[in-house]
This record gives structure tokens, sequence and C-alpha cells, in this order.
């Protein structure tokens, strides 16, 4: 979408925004750069946003737990899944902080009804059911891959003819929502993320750190994969899980306006309340 718009096959764009978790794969950070470049010969800035980095916040025993999707192993050995939150801490919020600045009403103050700025998402017909309104009124989106008719295997053609065939997805490293090939690229691709990735596991086996210190550590263990088992022990190379999943039925990582929900199931697991305003997006 952002080719279409450098290329004038859609209307140009004001400015482009990136939201970063702080722990993008490094093939993420390249074709940000790659991007950049483009866009500037167009005239279009791209801008990084961002929330913090979302390993570091999860980790830190002084900070609130980042709601990130883990899988949950209960005591009694049912399956659940944590609630989804850091798509809407790490994504969303700051996008529309910048939408605020870039229209000049930065929160607390209040956006005068009529004034917003269109909002282009790159949801292809593959996902038309992921195209809906704003939840606020300062923006309006927009869905140029939509009104043109294409297709996810279009977008790839058109990156392809243009020597962007290889383009990675923006999620985090440590996205739950990520199939075996995604982290068996991750593995394969860059030995020191996929470390990083083991050793972040690891950390979140029993929940927050802040939580386990006050003495309320989660009644259960969380894990990145949906095996149930240690990242370093899943057999990666496997077309299909210990539930007979196969790894293409589970698309891989999100993004800010197109995240799956998954299925949340209740679980045992310790949650620190979230906090809420009117920059949180609705789920």
């Amino acid at each position: 979408m952002f080719l279409l718009a450098c290329e004038g096959r859609i209307p140009r764009f004001d400015a482009a925004l990136f939201a970063d978790t702080g722990w993008e794969p490094k093939q993420v950070y390249a074709q940000l750069d790659t991007a950049r470049r483009i866009g500037a010969q167009a005239g279009i800035p791209v801008r990084t946003v961002s929330n913090g980095n979302i390993r570091h916040d999860t980790l830190n025993p002084n900070a609130r737990f980042v709601t990130m999707p883990l899988f949950v192993k209960n005591p009694d050995g049912s399956r659940g899944m944590a609630r989804r939150q850091c798509t809407g801490d790490y994504k969303i919020r700051p996008l529309k902080k910048a939408v605020r600045e870039f229209l000049g009403y930065p929160h607390p103050r209040r956006v005068p009804r009529g004034v917003f700025v269109d909002q282009a998402i790159g949801i292809s017909t593959d996902e038309v059911h992921r195209a809906k309104d704003s939840d606020v009124n300062y923006t309006r989106n927009i869905f140029p891959l939509l009104d043109l008719g294409m297709s996810r295997s279009d977008c790839l053609a058109y990156l392809r003819e243009r020597g962007l065939g290889d383009v990675v997805k923006s999620s985090c490293l440590g996205c739950p929502y990520s199939g075996n090939s995604r982290l068996r690229f991750i593995r394969d691709t860059d030995p020191q993320a996929w470390e990083d990735l083991v050793q972040f596991d690891k950390a979140i086996r029993h929940g927050s750190p802040r939580a386990t210190a006050q003495g309320t550590p989660l009644r259960g263990e969380f894990f990145i994969h949906r095996s149930l088992l240690p990242l370093d022990q899943v057999d990666l190379d496997a077309t299909r899980d210990r539930s007979g999943s196969a790894e293409d039925d589970d698309p891989d990582g999100c993004s800010p306006f197109s995240c799956r929900s998954g299925h949340p199931s209740t679980t045992t697991a310790h949650q620190e309340p979230a906090g809420t305003d009117e920059e949180t997006p609705q789920r």
C-alpha cells in the first residue's frame, strides 16, 4: 500500500507510521530503512512511533506485566490463553497518539467534531471481514487495497515485480501467534534473536516478575508455543503439533488493525489490572 502511494497509483499520503514494539525481527528494521528511502524520494515521510520495548517491559519487575496472549498450562493440566492487550498498548495507542499530534490536538485536548485524518489500512480482499470503522471520531479508516480489489497474492506479486518479494511481517519476536514456520525462520536466520527468544520463554514461565516478588505468582505456567513445551524443546520442523493442528492453520503474527484475537479461555493466571483511558481501543 505504501509503494502504491509512492508510485501515485493511490492518493499520496501525508505520512506513514510504523508502530515499533522494540522487539521486531532484524529484517523488519531493514525493510523500514528501505521504506524510508523510497518514501523520501516520493516525499512521504516514514515516522516510527513507540510505547516502549515490549520485551523489556514484560520482564521488568517494577512495571505492570505486559498482557500478551501467552498459552497457559493450568495446574489441572487444562489449556488456557492469557488476555491480549499488547496490540492495543504497543501498536494502536502510539498510533492514535501520533494522529492526535498530527492534527494538533494531543491528549488530553478534545479533538473537535469534524476534524479527522483518513487512515489508510492495508487489509486485502482475503481479510475483508477485518475492515472496520475507527472507534474514535478523529480517524476515518480507508482501505485502498480493497478499493483496488487486491488480494494477498496480488500484493506479493506486486512486491516481487519491484524486487521486494522477501518482505517479513511486522510482529514482535515473542508473539504467541507465531507458527512453526515463523519460529523456524527466526531460528535459521538470526541465531542471536532465537537464543534471546528461548531465554524470554523461560523467563515468563511463572508470570509477572513483580507479581512473583509480591507473593502472587502465576498459578500455572506460561508458554510462547501452543504445544505448552519450552521453546527449545519444540520440534519446529514438524508440520503438525501435538494437538494435530497443521502449522498453516494459524496465520503468523499480528498487525495493528488485523490482529487475531484467538480463542481465549479462562485461566488461573494472576492478572494485574490494566489501566484504561480514551486512547485504549475497544475490543
